[in-house]
This record gives C-alpha cells, structure tokens and sequence, in this order.
C-alpha cells in the first residue's frame, strides 16, 4: 500500500473541514461495490450532520474491506455506524509508528490509527477495527477521543497498541480485540463486557495511564482471554503511569495468562500507586495465590459495587447498558 501521509494526509485533512447544515437524523448507506450512496465511508461521515439523542446520523456500511483512514469529527455528535456483519465488513488501514512523515521523522504512535474518534456520543456495531501494519512496532487500529462512545459486536485487530482508549468513558459490549503488546491502553475509562481478549504473542494485554483523580481505568466484566498459541504467556497489565487502574470480574482466563499477573515496567515505585484488582477469575490463568502482593483480590461486596454506573456514570449520570441500539432494518442488496 502507499502511504500518502502528510499529518493526517492532505485527503482527511481536506474532507474534516467539509460543514453540513442539514437537520439531524439522516441516514446513509455505503457499499465497495457502488450500490449505495457512497463507496467511501469517510465520504458518508462527512455528509452526515450532527444528530440528536434521539434522532443521530446513522450510517450502514454493507460487506467489504474499506481501506482508508477514517476520522470522526468533533462536530459529528450522536452518529451510529452500523454494518451488517463484523467479520465481513472490515475499515483498515496500515500506518505504524516508523513511517517517515513529511519532515523526514517517524510519525510515531499517535498518528497511526485506522480510525480516530473524536466526537462524543459515537456508536459503532458489527463491523471490524483494523490496522493491518503486522508484527512493526505501534500501530493502532483505533484511536477514541471521545466521550460517551459504545462499540457493540465489534471485532478489533492489532499487533501492537490496538486499541488507544485516550480520553473519555467507552463501553465495549460482545467486541473481539486481538494483539500483542499493549494492546488495550490509555487513560480513558472503559468497561468491557462479556468481550474476548485474544493475545497474538507474549507481552502485555493493558497498558492503563488512568487519572490519579479517576476511581476507574479498565473494567473486563465477564470476559475471556485466550492465545493464539499455547506457549504464549501474557500479562493482564503494566502500569503506563503512576496510577494505573484495570479490574478484571469474573472473567475466564486461559493458560496464557501469567501466574503472577501484573507488570511493574521496571519501576518498582508503581507498586505503590497502581491499582491492579480480580474478581472471581476463573481457568488455568487464574490463580490468585500465585498474583503479585501488590495487586488486590476483591470481596464480593466490593466486585458487587463495580456497576455500569458505577464506572461510566460521571456527572450525567450515563449507562449504556440501558442505551437504545439504532434501529431500523439493515440495508437490502438493492438499497
């Protein structure tokens, strides 16, 4: 594939700027094989105007590998992309970490992602993340931003940072995340539920950089973590700053998951400040006795007290557990 990066490339950066002032509650539909409206689903995000609550911007993505980067404006509040099957309708692309940006210099982590979130209030279902760089260093396949942001039968696939969850509360609900080395990392808060955590190699599955003033990082709620191979070891986690917080609630864990767990990144002092807790863990990666003394085994009173709310309320008081999916049928062969 050739790169065209120029920061975000000329392309994104020219079609970011595009305004709409159509009332809320459009829809569109795009599709590769040019039955839709639009071939590009960047294209349709740009025509989209800002949603309501209770009117958003829907836009149905039909099966095919759409291979761009995608950026979600700031501006493009309440928009639902919504595809009909997530392993058959792939958004991709394969920057990483080492490529040469227009001054000569890598472009380095933060410019890699796929997809970048930057509106609040975004939902996405049944379609698939991708950066498809490989085995390269950092390359993400998703960048949020956002706040207020629900991924629900997603697929999410990396190799390195896969998914960076910067800033904002997300909620990820029956979503499949594959990668390698810090794969699920940031200092946003996010709850993951009845989600599969699939490691590529040994290295490290979080990599939280959670708020001292935030009472959560990461929560897994009834997930399961499994490797590609059998003689992949992995850690739950390693403390990307001080105070670090991932809590995993009666999840399944498989052999690849480490005895002793966590991660101190070589900086003993984050023992002291990082906030690494289990619940119930459950398979032959889960063996509390065996963790590392300075993560915490929780009561059930205390595992009890962990709720959506609990997590993602905030100041509003937000549970996308309670969250109305987009509705409407899905886009015909003809549409």
């Amino acid at each position: 594939m050739k790169h065209r990066w120029t920061g975000l490339t000329a392309t994104v950066l020219a079609v970011c700027r595009v305004a709409t002032t159509v009332a809320g509650g459009a829809e569109f539909v795009v599709a590769a094989d040019g039955s839709g409206q639009y071939t590009s689903v960047q294209a349709a995000i740009n025509a989209a105007p800002t949603g309501t609550p209770t009117n958003p911007s829907v836009i149905r993505i039909k099966p095919g590998v759409y291979c761009e980067l995608i950026y979600i404006q700031r501006e493009k509040r309440f928009l639902h992309l919504i595809g009909q099957d997530a392993e058959k309708t792939v958004l991709t692309y394969d920057l990483y970490a080492g490529i040469l940006g227009s001054d000569g210099k890598p472009i380095g982590t933060f410019r890699t992602p796929s997809t970048l979130i930057d509106a609040d209030d975004f939902t996405a279902e049944s379609l698939t993340f991708e950066n498809s760089a490989g085995a390269v260093g950092q390359a993400l396949a998703v960048r949020i931003d956002g706040d207020r942001i629900v991924f629900r039968h997603r697929r999410f696939l990396g190799w390195q940072d896969t998914i960076l969850a910067n800033r904002g509360r997300h909620y990820f609900k029956d979503c499949y995340i594959a990668g390698g080395v810090d794969f699920i990392f940031g200092g946003a808060t996010a709850l993951f539920d009845d989600c599969h955590i699939h490691c590529l190699r040994s290295g490290y599955i979080t990599a939280a950089s959670t708020p001292d003033n935030e009472p959560f990082g990461f929560v897994f709620r009834n997930c399961r973590i499994t490797g590609e191979s059998p003689d992949i070891r992995t850690f739950l986690g390693r403390p990307w700053r001080d105070f670090a917080s991932v809590t995993f609630l009666n999840t399944e864990m498989s052999e690849v998951v480490r005895p002793e767990g966590w991660n101190n990144w070589s900086r003993p002092e984050r023992e002291k400040t990082s906030r690494y807790a289990e619940y119930n863990s459950r398979g032959s990666g889960a063996n509390p006795q065996a963790r590392v003394p300075w993560s915490r085994q929780l009561s059930p009173e205390q595992a009890e007290a962990i709720t959506a709310v609990k997590v993602l309320g905030g100041r509003d008081g937000w549970n996308p557990t309670e969250a109305v999916q987009a509705g409407g049928p899905e886009p015909s062969a003809g549409q």
